[in-house]
Order: structure tokens, then C-alpha cells, then sequence
């Protein structure tokens, strides 16, 4: 416990670079929040991107597009494998997947999520009914249950994970705005290393208690950045 003599280490950096420091490093797994471009970590994945690590394996629902989110590390080759639900958005992916470029772990999108928070929990894998009978259990263990088929999922465990979040206390605490929430807590407990970045941080008590999403101890740093709200699929009446 930190004493009078031994304060407790500030969770907050001044830059997304600054907190990917001494984390982001070659080979490792990350694992990223968001849904399309809805709650993407945006400036930490250019930071990643900046920051040269390469044979990433990205734990992630999808891959952004082709010219932001994750797919700016498909440009630039930086990822190795993805292990996703959703690659629909992504020209880029599909290109290197189908070349034999990148290496691709499907997943179901529940499964996916549940995987990541039972890595989080300290669950090395659990059995669930989807996917049973499809590719998804081709090659995996299968058990019985009341007469009904399960296959076994593995939790996840990353590296690192990157988590955009609306609003942070000095404690690492965290709020997510509506649907931005979406894998970002999954991905914050299923890291080693839980790196965010947030659009307001606030002194330490001042949320309350009830409000909070994730609690800081799953996290490790913050770093407060301007968001870009880019919108993925733009309709509008002619």
C-alpha cells in the first residue's frame, strides 16, 4: 500500500505516444475497443501506428476502414493477424486476407465479447452453444450438457489493450457516452497493460459512484485527447 513517503504513481501521460511508451512493442497481441468507428481509441491507434511495432495481433470487432482505425495498420502491414466478428467496411483487409497476407480468427460477435471478459476475469475458456455445427467449431473441443452440444471458447488474454472513454477520474474510472461503450469494457479488463484515452479527465471523487462503467483498476494509463467523430456511412436524401 502507498504511504506518506510513497505516492501513488500518476495513471495520467500527456500524450498518446508517451503512453504507449515502453508497451508497444513487436509481436504482441492488442486488443482495441470499438464498434465500426463508434468508440475507436483513434489517436492511440496512431500512436501504435507511429510507433513501428509490427506482427501485431489485433483482438478487435472489426477493422475500422481503409483509412482509419485499424485500417491504418493494414496499410501499413503492422498487423499479423486479426481475430474479429466483423470485416465488412475494410477493401484493404479483404485484399490481404484473401492474398494469403493476413491471418484471420472468426469469431462470433457475442463470443468474441465474452471471450475477451472472461480472459479479463481469470477464465481460461468456457463452453457455449454458438458456432456449434459451423466452421467456428471446426477443429475445436466439444462436451454435452443436458443432452445439448457446446463448443469450448478460449478467453482472451492481450498485451495490451487500447480503450477510448467519454470521461476519467485520476483513479482510472471510466464513463462511456451511449453506444461508444460497446467492447470497449471487454477490452479493458482482458489487457495486461490498459492504455485509454478519453475526452475529460476529472479529479479523483468527483463521479459518481453509480455512473461508472469500468473501474480503475483495470487501468494502467490515460491520456486526454480531441476527438474526431468521423461518421462511417454518410446517407442523405438527394
Amino acid at each position: 500500500m502507498p504511504t506518506a513517503t510513497q505516492p501513488t504513481r500518476s495513471k495520467i501521460f500527456t500524450s498518446p505516444a508517451e503512453a504507449l511508451q515502453g508497451v508497444a512493442r513487436n509481436g504482441i497481441t492488442v486488443a482495441v475497443g470499438g464498434f465500426g468507428l463508434c468508440g475507436i481509441p483513434e489517436q492511440l491507434i496512431i500512436a501504435l501506428r507511429d510507433s513501428g511495432a509490427r506482427d501485431l495481433t489485433a483482438v478487435s470487432n472489426n477493422a475500422g476502414v481503409d483509412d482509419w482505425g485499424l485500417g491504418l495498420l493494414l496499410q501499413t502491414r503492422q498487423i499479423r493477424k486479426m481475430i474479429s466478428s466483423y470485416v465488412g467496411e475494410n477493401a484493404e483487409f479483404e485484399r490481404q486476407y484473401m492474398s494469403g497476407e493476413l491471418e484471420l480468427e472468426f469469431n462470433p460477435q457475442g463470443t468474441l465479447a465474452e471471450r475477451m471478459r472472461a480472459g479479463g476475469a481469470g477464465i481460461a475458456g468456457f463452453y457455449t452453444k454458438t458456432g456449434v455445427g459451423t466452421v467456428v467449431a471446426e477443429g475445436r473441443e466439444t462436451k454435452e450438457f443436458d443432452g445439448e452440444t457446446y463448443v469450448l471458447e478460449r478467453g482472451i488474454r492481450a498485451d495490451l489493450s487500447l480503450v477510448k472513454a467519454w470521461k476519467a477520474d485520476e483513479a482510472g474510472n471510466l464513463v462511456f457516452r451511449k453506444t461508444a461503450r460497446n467492447f470497449n469494457p471487454m477490452v479493458a479488463m482482458c489487457g495486461a497493460t490498459c492504455v485509454v484515452e478519453v475526452e475529460e479527465i476529472v479529479p479523483t471523487g468527483s463521479l459518481d459512484p453509480d455512473h461508472i462503467h469500468t473501474p480503475g483498476i483495470y487501468v494502467d494509463r490515460i491520456v486526454q485527447t480531441v476527438p474526431v467523430k468521423r461518421i462511417e456511412q454518410r446517407t442523405v436524401r438527394s
